[in-house]
């Protein structure tokens, strides 16, 4: 016989199998049981259940107890003709198809999206208090003195001009060969689609383009798969995060840079929907941490070393700042909003002192590139093409009337509609990539993939939406194909995409009214849309900027067109009729480029300055700031930013500017780490190497050595793990009673950064094992502390004011009773969803 049964509440997780809904509802278990009756009458006549409902005692207790978790109803079939039978039934069959599938939906959408619900345990934070050790003070003396203190100052300036200067280079470089190779590329496409219409072989320009972007695509990836997959993606995700303070391992090596800048170049020869402005923040910050560290550690394990002195994490975070902003100002030539993008998106801890240097860096930067572009482009004096991007100056001054602000209200909905669309459909897409694809050949597979698909559509669009027009393009060397155009016409889409994503976007802004028609923008919005959601978060090296601001640029365009023509037409003006709906286009253009950009990006300040120095007129900065601030608060009700959202589902703690609220009552105590992983000032070098390889601890508080208390005493200082790798690597230690025979540096500890040591290449010998270190030269004596009682808020400040990665808690005997580390305060995250703001508390898992 069958039987159907309610579990236990008190031993069973459970959800409802036939609704697919938790609810705790007091009638919640009459309902259930009645769908059950309504199951087992659709099973069939042959198959005999029995259900056992729950007394009124257990239900009332059930529903005295808000948190227990809904009853699971569980099916046993013990009959085996019973189970043919249920197999044999049509209804049955459908039915147990139907749970299974809910149940996989289930876990999509609702059980395993803990990617945005939990952080991941491998992120550790950086070191940006210093450790004042006695190695440390006895470091520090050599540099008491005017000289010293001057010349510190000026390296600094110094560093920050190599790397806006290094930075410009690399942009310039990049510059040439995408030009240069993409134009080959695009020439030779249109020699086949011209050849071909006439003569009935349009296969073979789309199979050449599908061939070129295919190949190209697949090294790009196999290179960023491979080499270092850190360099996926525009990285500003993961340069925010390390600017907050958290050590992401690998991302700023020399084989991200390689990977980054390389994989850029290949993505966009590619044919993919993706700019090369975003990476080049990644590659400036990696370009800066370089320079910061004074060497180069090359992929066959070799380093070229020039000096250690900036080796810790507090200099090379400004400087990365420094190269943060510097690719973006090489980018957009432009510096101010270079600097505003670090110090609203990037930097955690700002000042004054480090305001002025890192924008010397970026002018350095724009400066650079002006000059190297503008030679490249033959007239090296004219200094006209101050980055990789320009919207380029519209041929008339851009105005706005009050009567137009609404419409500029109503784009910038749009705006943040289409953004949080486009956050939510990748999101998902990216949940789907970290169940399923998650190995490597099939990382590159779906990168080649795209890049056909891309050239596929763009191929079907430009045969199938027949749209042709004589006007010539704004770019004088645009490539334009026919395809079945009369002579002296051309196919109006082939100047979008048989051209680099940020030709397409200055085609959009400045290309005549009558060059593209309410079709083919309405074709060219739908696909590349969708192209943008699917190629960001490939494993290649992509950037979002310019896909978000060209689909923007579309569909503004089509608003411009469309209130061009809704406008009554002025007898006095006929002459100039064609001059006004260009400028009107190309305006309403740039506000939905702008609207586009804040829904998916969600940033204001530094976009609106971008995008006024982009565009070189000061005088338009009030609508696209209106538009901006509106459609980041529309996206904002729905969801997150883009980035946010990668930072969210890669799982790394970032801390936000102030503590969540209505956390007051909570104490350090409360969510501190304990018992604790302690060591005596003079340990055995056993204890230390089993706690290095059973803990994955980066802190040890060290304590007093006192027999009466084993594992407790006053606290005396704290050492980190990377600081205890280096010693049992230098083997400083000695039998007890003896002095150890090597002396050590603070430069054997720089030798090691950032990339420190793991316990596996550590080997000792069992004698080795039996000697005592001596820890008191190398610990910090004076760790930040709190007593148990602080509250959170006080702790979270004093942490993120900081810049602190441990925070030990004592009791009233100065003892040690715990630690509080970054995972501690950033599992506590606030965020708002459809207006309602809500406190959620975090689960710390391994992945």
């Amino acid at each position: 016989m069958a039987s159907a049964r309610l579990a236990d509440p008190d031993t069973t997780e459970s959800t409802n199998d036939i609704s697919g809904t938790k609810s705790n509802d007091k009638h919640g278990k009459d309902t259930r049981y009645r769908k059950v009756k309504d199951e087992i009458k659709q099973v069939g006549s042959e198959s005999k259940f029995h259900v056992t409902p729950v007394s009124e005692e257990e239900h009332e207790l059930n529903n005295t107890v808000p948190a227990r978790p809904t009853p699971e109803l569980k099916f046993d079939i013990d009959d085996e003709a019973d189970t043919l039978s249920n197999h044999n039934s049509i209804t049955a069959l459908l039915s147990s198809k139907f749970r299974d599938i809910q149940k996989r939906l289930k876990q999509y959408g609702i059980e395993s999206p803990r990617f945005r619900k939990r952080l991941v345990s491998r992120w550790e934070s950086m070191n940006y208090d210093v450790c004042e050790n006695v190695l440390y003070l006895k470091d520090q003396e050599k540099y008491k003195s005017k000289k010293w203190v001057t010349l510190r100052w000026l390296s600094k300036w110094l560093v920050m001009f190599f790397i806006g200067l290094g930075t410009a280079l690399l942009a310039a470089t990049i510059y040439y060969v995408v030009e240069k190779l993409a134009h080959y590329k695009f020439e030779l496409i249109q020699h086949y689609f011209d050849e071909c219409a006439k003569n009935n072989c349009l296969y073979q320009p789309a199979l050449l383009w599908m061939g070129i972007n295919l190949v190209v695509t697949l090294a790009g990836a196999s290179l960023v798969t491979f080499l270092q997959p850190l360099a996926a993606g525009s990285g500003i995700p993961y340069i925010k995060s390390y600017l907050n303070g958290i050590k992401i391992p690998g991302l700023l090596t020399f084989r991200a840079f390689v990977a980054k800048t390389v994989g850029v170049v290949l993505s966009i020869l590619g044919g993919l929907a993706c700019g090369k402005e975003g990476p080049m923040a990644h590659s400036g910050s990696i370009i800066a941490a370089g320079f910061g560290r004074g060497r180069i550690n090359f992929c066959n394990g070799k380093t070229l070393s020039f000096y250690s002195v900036f080796r810790n994490d507090h200099e090379i975070r400004d400087f990365v700042a420094g190269g943060a902003a510097s690719g973006v100002s090489s980018a957009f030539g432009a510096p101010i909003g270079g600097t505003l993008f670090s110090l609203e998106e990037a930097a955690s801890f700002w000042n004054q002192d480090l305001t002025w240097r890192v924008f010397f860096s970026s002018m350095v930067a724009c400066f650079a590139t002006n000059f190297l572009i503008s030679a490249i482009n033959g007239d090296p004096t004219k200094l006209a093409d101050p980055g990789l991007v320009r919207f380029n100056a519209f041929k008339f001054d851009l105005k706005f009337d009050l009567i137009e602000i609404p419409v500029f209200i109503f784009m910038a909905v749009i705006g943040g509609l289409t953004g949080a669309l486009f956050v939510v459909m990748n999101y998902k897409l990216t949940v789907f990539r970290k169940r399923y694809l998650d190995k490597n050949w099939i990382k590159i597979i779906e990168a080649g993939l795209v890049a056909v698909v891309s050239a596929a559509v763009a191929f079907g669009l430009m045969v199938g939406v027949n749209e042709c027009t004589d006007k010539a393009p704004f770019d004088s060397h645009a490539v334009t194909a026919s395809v079945y155009c009369s002579d002296k016409k051309h196919n109006s889409l082939s100047t979008l995409f048989l051209t680099t994503p940020e030709g397409c976007l200055k085609a959009l802004l400045h290309d005549p009214f009558e060059s593209h028609g309410p079709v083919s923008l309405v074709a060219f919005i739908l696909v590349f849309f969708l192209l943008g959601v699917w190629t960001y978060g490939l494993s290649v090296s992509s950037g979002v900027f310019i896909p978000c601001l060209a689909i923007g640029a579309a569909w503004g365009r089509l608003v411009g067109i469309g209130v061009a023509n809704m406008m009554p037409e002025n007898p006095n003006l006929a002459a100039n009729s064609s001059l006004i709906k260009q400028l009107d286009v190309g305006k309403f253009a740039l506000i939905g480029a702008a609207c586009q950009l804040g829904g998916i990006l969600r940033t204001t300040i530094s976009l609106t300055v971008i995008i006024v120095e982009c565009t070189d007129d000061i005088s338009f900065g009030l609508p696209i700031m209106i538009v901006l601030m509106i459609s980041k608060w529309v996206g904002d009700f729905i969801t997150t930013g883009l980035y946010d959202m990668n930072v969210e589902v890669m799982g790394l703690p970032t801390l936000p500017f102030e503590c969540p609220p209505l956390c007051d009552d909570l104490r350090a105590s409360d969510v501190m780490n304990a018992p604790l992983a302690t060591f005596k000032t003079k340990e055995k070098v056993e204890n230390i190497y089993r706690m290095l390889k059973e803990e994955t601890f980066c802190g040890f508080p060290v304590i007093e050595d006192d027999p009466r208390t084993p594992g407790k005493g006053k606290l005396k200082g704290l050492i980190l793990r990377n600081q205890l790798l280096v010693l049992l690597k230098k083997k400083i230690f000695c039998p007890e009673g003896q002095v150890p025979p090597r002396n050590i540096t603070i430069k054997d500890f720089r030798d090691f950064y950032p990339v420190y040591l793991k316990v596996s290449e550590i080997e000792l010998s069992e004698e080795e094992m039996t000697y005592v270190m001596d820890l008191k030269p190398y610990y910090n004596p004076s760790p930040y502390t709190v007593e148990q009682k602080f509250s959170l808020p006080r702790v979270f400040n004093l942490f993120r004011g900081l810049g602190l990665r441990h925070l030990i808690v004592t009791d009233e005997n100065n003892v040690p009773v715990g630690i509080v580390t970054r995972k501690d305060l950033a599992k506590f995250r606030v965020g708002s969803k459809r207006g309602l703001v809500k406190i959620e508390q975090l689960k710390i898992q391994d992945k």
